[in-house]
């Protein structure tokens, strides 16, 4: 008998925009290399693993090549598939164990709130060779547990970065936030993300880079209450809401694949 399977489009209204991510149902023997294999297999940012564990479910993340330990978008695929296939109430929170600790996901009318724990970054130098990786100066830099986090000049010079990833994959992190104003109405700020060491030259939209967004632009701009743009080719929009230590991030998700995984574990 197959495993459930799913692709979901998240951060977005639409179908292909936004981060798409796989969530697959296993049953609860599978081993961490099968694990490994399914995400690789998938080939997309993420892929996230769901099992049921009382009134709450057990939630893991691989990339193509890694395990991380925090993902915005698949954790808001998850949670639109237990409510759409009815394995969850539709007025019920979501809760999961992860490596980052417990995480919840609610409904809110047409949305998904996720409450992640803000990711703050300290200020720091410039890395050796992360100018000549961008091909842009930069008028920041911090680092937080995951990524680095630097600001640029203006959004022209956000959108039109065309990043040396093989030198991008040499600094010691597992991605590089890339931020600036929007120059859009509709949004507070715009940012792309890059983790070629992870397997994911850029992320479409990334929810736990914005949990360091958050906390850095509600510094710059004086609002708890922000909505982000990723300028990636696919573009999302995470709504990003600072609640003390907490980062309500906020979005939609549209399912575009549902089948089996015939592959026996």
């Amino acid at each position: 008998m197959g495993m459930p399977i799913f692709q979901v489009d998240a951060f977005t209204d639409r179908a292909f925009a936004g981060n798409p991510a796989a969530v697959c149902l296993p049953s609860p023997d599978v081993a961490d290399r099968w694990l490994r294999e399914v995400g690789a297999e998938m080939n997309l940012a993420e892929t996230a693993f769901l099992w049921p564990d009382g009134d709450s479910y057990n939630l893991r993340w691989f990339t193509p090549t890694v395990e991380v330990d925090l993902c915005g978008h698949a954790t808001l695929a998850a949670a639109h598939v237990l409510w759409e296939t009815g394995r969850l109430d539709a007025a019920a929170t979501a809760r999961f164990n992860t490596r980052s600790g417990l995480l919840t996901a609610r409904r809110v009318s047409n949305k998904i709130e996720l409450d992640f724990p803000a990711e703050r970054d300290t200020e720091g130098e410039c890395p050796v060779g992360l100018r000549e990786a961008l091909g842009a100066d930069v008028r920041y830099t911090g680092q937080n547990r995951f990524d680095l986090i630097t600001e640029v000049q203006d959004a022209g010079t956000l959108r039109n970065l065309h990043p040396d990833f093989r030198r991008l994959r040499e600094i010691s992190v597992r991605g590089v936030i890339v931020t600036c104003r929007s120059d859009l109405p509709d949004y507070s700020f715009i940012s792309r993300f890059f983790a070629p060491a992870a397997g994911i030259d850029e992320d479409p939209v990334t929810g736990s880079a914005h949990c360091c967004l958050g906390p850095f632009w509600q510094l710059r701009l004086g609002r708890s209450e922000m909505s982000g743009y990723q300028a990636s080719r696919r573009g999302g929009v995470v709504g990003v809401r600072m609640e003390g230590e907490s980062v309500v991030l906020s979005g939609q998700a549209v399912t575009v694949l549902k089948g089996e995984l015939m592959v026996a574990h």
